[in-house]
């Protein structure tokens, strides 16, 4: 297992790896736990959050629930079920839909929206630990709802068949939606994320929301780029997701991700810090540890940046360790550089400068080059092979 504790003190367990941040929502607060780990973080938002505080619709679910009081109220996100009250409050409303919910049985999805709840004087009758709508809707089902009256708060994210479950077991749902989810007002920052990870220019991607995910897809599908996209998720970038309903879009595709126990940005980024290293090539080469990461190389623990070109060449020479690649394979490793050899030979320059020990690439006259690979390691490999 990976432990942060064992890395040098002039880097992170992230550093040399390159992370695609989509959120919209607390984007800041990941970036920063991301890069006080070392990670360089392309940022594009893949959606925006739109309040209904003016919305026709959420005023005329609040005036029905003033009207009629549910029997139970179920609050999903934190920042929602605040909007809902501070909207409430702009119509007048405020304190007639506080008093009607305090006669109401307040379930929560998780800690936050618990924060939520007692912040407008109110007090929630349970909370799942595990943060899951599933085991809300599994508790009411138990329960029963037959006959009674459910006001949902609708935060943007699909509940896969938690209302249409409701429904099935007896119950009036009322719907309350307190914000929706639109595609960003500016487009470029999501087509660049989408070339990166289809150029595999990033180590990882992370979402925390389902509809940033559908998001990314449908726009990489109006691209012409989702096979594309799909390939680069399914072998070579890694895609992080908050929590399972996250997930759903990717899975609808195909897509395996990787998802923290707790559902929290937190719990996300120390996943990222065990997942991303174990995933880094390492090999012995020439009486060194070296560790083949995103943008950058560990070489005995000491980190090396590198610039594109070079890595492209040492992914290239990594894949064939201790053998002997050519100059017109490496080069057709190389993005852009068309039929001239000698950009090999320049690029390969640069990357053992950037390496720091030149002894690790050996040239092979007439043949092309070679990681060093360790005489001990080279037996094993040759055995493999």
């Amino acid at each position: 297992m990976y432990d942060e504790r064992e890395q040098s003190p002039e880097h992170g367990p992230l550093a040399g790896f390159t992370v695609g941040v989509t959120a919209a929502r607390r984007a800041d607060e990941l970036g920063a736990l991301l890069r006080r780990r070392g990670a360089a973080v392309l940022h594009a938002p893949a959606l925006r959050i739109v309040p209904l505080s003016d919305d026709s619709e959420l005023l005329a679910a609040t005036k029905e629930i003033i009207e009629r009081a549910p029997d139970i109220a179920v609050a999903t996100t934190a920042i929602g079920f605040r909007g809902w009250v501070e909207a409430a409050d702009g119509w007048g409303l405020g304190e007639d839909l506080l008093e009607r919910l305090r006669g109401v049985r307040i379930l929560a999805r998780g800690p936050k929206v618990k924060g939520a709840i007692r912040a407008a004087g109110l007090t929630e009758e349970w909370s799942p630990a595990s943060e899951s709508m599933a085991e809300v809707l599994d508790r009411l089902l138990e329960e029963g709802v037959d006959g009674l009256r459910v006001a949902v708060q609708l935060h943007g994210e699909p509940l896969p068949g938690f209302v249409e479950s409701l429904r099935a077991g007896g119950a009036e749902v009322v719907g309350v939606p307190v914000y929706r989810w639109l595609p960003p007002e500016d487009i470029g920052p999501v087509d660049r994320m989408i070339d990166a990870l289809v150029a595999r220019t990033l180590d990882a991607v992370t979402f925390t929301s389902a509809p940033a995910a559908a998001s990314l897809l449908s726009r990489a599908e109006e691209r012409g780029l989702l096979d594309d996209l799909l390939a680069a998720l399914g072998h070579d970038v890694l895609p992080a997701c908050v929590g399972p309903v996250t997930a759903l879009p990717l899975q609808a595709r195909g897509v395996d991700t990787v998802q923290p126990e707790r559902f929290r940005l937190g719990p996300l980024v120390q996943l990222l810090c065990r997942e991303l290293p174990s995933r880094a090539r390492t090999l012995p080469v020439a009486g060194h540890r070296v560790e083949i990461r995103g943008h950058a190389v560990l070489v005995d623990g000491g980190l090396r940046p590198v610039p594109p070109a070079g890595m492209s060449l040492l992914r290239a020479l990594s894949r064939k360790p201790g053998w002997v690649v050519s100059r017109a394979e490496l080069l057709r490793a190389l993005p852009g550089s068309g039929r001239d050899e000698h950009a090999v030979e320049t690029a390969m320059a640069r990357l053992r400068t950037a390496l720091g020990a030149p002894k690790l690439i050996q040239t092979v006259v007439k043949r092309g080059y070679r990681l060093a690979l360790d005489p001990a390691a080279d037996t094993k490999y040759d055995a493999a092979v």
